[in-house]
């Protein structure tokens, strides 16, 4: 992303682009409206019904495989969008229903479903589609079950919010301290604009808000566990950053699709909580066990 204003149009128009496109240049108004619409849609399913949020979760994996596979095709990969999507949905499905050991199970069955779809189209490719295959299969709803597993717990509620606030505050604390501090690039290959010091503010920024979380949240739950548990959170929301632009700058896409305005698309705000899922479900196990 670039924070230079293009030359060439009027003053006028040129300073109306910069407003509504902001720093990133993006539409800021569109991201705002989508960003609150998103956040809406949580909030109501996750605080009215658990087979509501379930079903969020399921279509999000459904949209995260689609674009995921969308973007692989142009590097010559094939993995199949039919057995992954219904795979990865029926994956979830499983999960909520029937709890942890029914989310690897998912991911095997999928996996099968992909090996015998991929037959009849003949051995050439037949190795680089089946892989391209597992690696969406194990990125997106595989990561994405622990959040059910998270949800299924009686006080999936707040496990959840533990869950998606500590990673905004490892969002919220890595941009400012970025933007305030940040001089030393991190991986100026993959992201140019993430810093040495913008982790720091991510970790900083967990640490306090999961103490927070486990020391008011959860009867059983130590503001110390609840600072490792942020820490951790902090390091798995910047490899799943890290690891979604590695793979946007291996097919050589800015986002993973255009369908949220001003965002790009559901994976680019996924990346994050997918490889923070697992860690808040095993931490959070580990340290405030469902009762």
């Amino acid at each position: 992303m670039s924070d230079e204003v293009p030359v060439g149009p009027p003053l006028g128009a040129a300073v109306s682009t910069a407003a509504r496109a902001g720093r990133a240049g993006r539409n800021l108004p569109a991201a705002i409206g989508v960003g609150v619409g998103l956040a809406a849609l949580v909030l109501v399913t996750l605080f009215t019904s658990k087979i509501a949020f379930a079903a969020v979760i399921a279509a999000a994996m459904g949209v995260g495989i689609w674009e995921l596979v969308r973007a692989i095709r142009p590097v010559e990969a094939r993995p199949p969008m039919i057995p992954l999507v219904v795979g990865g949905v029926g994956t979830i499905v499983i999960t909520y229903t029937s709890g942890s050991e029914a989310l690897l199970l998912g991911l095997l069955l999928t996996v099968v479903a992909v090996v015998v779809w991929r037959i009849p189209d003949g051995p050439v490719g037949f190795q680089r589609d089946v892989t391209a295959a597992v690696l969406v299969a194990t990125y997106v709803p595989f990561l994405g079950g622990f959040a059910v597993l998270l949800e299924t717990a009686d006080d999936g509620v707040m496990r959840i919010i533990a869950f998606i606030a500590t990673v905004a505050c490892s969002d919220i604390g890595g941009y400012a301290a970025g933007v305030l501090a940040g001089r030393h690039p991190m991986a100026p290959t993959v992201s140019p604009k993430k810093s040495w010091e913008g982790m720091a503010g991510s970790l900083i920024a967990c640490a306090i808000g999961g103490a927070a979380f486990l020391e008011l949240g959860f009867d059983n739950g130590a503001w110390w566990e609840g600072v490792i548990y942020g820490l951790a959170i902090a390091v798995a929301a910047t490899l799943g950053d890290l690891t979604e632009s590695m793979i946007k700058r291996d097919l050589g896409v800015k986002d993973m699709s255009s369908l949220l305005p001003g965002h790009g698309g559901l994976m680019d705000r996924l990346d994050s909580l997918l490889f923070a899922a697992p860690v808040a479900y095993l931490l959070l196990t580990a340290f405030a066990p469902p009762t």
